[in-house]
């Protein structure tokens, strides 16, 4: 779709700010309108769209993306979407290690032990850590308090911590972006640490490189859209 738009604006109303396109209400993909909860995302959502100078690029639009995502995909059975997301806390990566004794088995105890030891005493849960790959449930107490940490979460926060649960592959990792415990940066690494692992021994390539810049860059987009949520700081 091309530009047909002049002026971008916004409405606030009962429910949020909505944008306007020349007056016209934008719709999402399922035809929703496209209203935002906060006016800070509001306003990266209208830079957005003013920023479009000739065909509309989704991949350009990621504040964009995630609020359709709010509004068609959670907000319809917030439920389900916000027990898929838990569900990542049954096979968190940073419960499975390496052999003992090995040597990524320790750098794995001294990146990923500290936020293990920060979601035990922040929802007062106990964690199996496993050596290998063969799963082994985690104590159902844990998993219905974590459930019930993510089910309190609001609709357009479940949008952006569903990507990153996927693209870390780590509740915990979820939970404290969300919490603002440590940096992104921080929490992006400890995801990718076994990566980062094989680098040091046998060198870097570069399109391992590349495919995890690109996760990176999701990840920090959906970091970017539970910031904006927020208030100013």
């Amino acid at each position: 779709m091309k530009r047909f738009w002049r002026e971008v604006t916004l409405e606030q109303g009962t429910y949020g700010y909505a944008v306007r396109l020349d007056g016209r209400t934008v719709k999402t993909p399922t035809r929703n309108e496209l209203v935002l909860p906060t006016q800070r995302l509001a306003d990266a959502v209208v830079a957005e769209w003013e920023s479009v100078e000739k065909d509309i690029d989704p991949t350009q639009m990621p504040m964009t993306g995630f609020a359709n995502a709010a509004i068609d995909r959670v907000a319809p059975d917030r439920d389900a979407f916000a027990a898929a997301i838990a569900a990542y806390g049954e096979t968190d990566l940073m419960c499975y290690r390496a052999a003992h004794g090995e040597a990524l088995a320790e750098r794995q105890s001294e990146i990923w032990d500290p936020w293990l030891d920060w979601a035990r005493r922040r929802y007062d849960v106990s964690f199996v850590v496993v050596e290998g790959i063969i799963h082994k449930p985690q104590p159902e107490a844990t998993l219905e308090k974590l459930r019930a940490v993510v089910a309190a979460r609001g609709t357009f926060e479940l949008a952006a911590m569903a990507k990153l649960a996927h693209l870390s592959g780590s509740l915990i990792a979820t939970l404290a972006v969300v919490e603002n415990v440590g940096t992104a940066k921080e929490i992006w690494n400890a995801a990718c640490l076994d990566e980062l692992w094989q680098e040091e021994l046998w060198g870097a390539d570069y399109w391992a490189q590349k495919n995890r810049s690109d996760r990176e860059s999701e990840f920090m987009q959906a970091v970017r859209f539970l910031d904006l949520l927020g208030p100013k700081t």
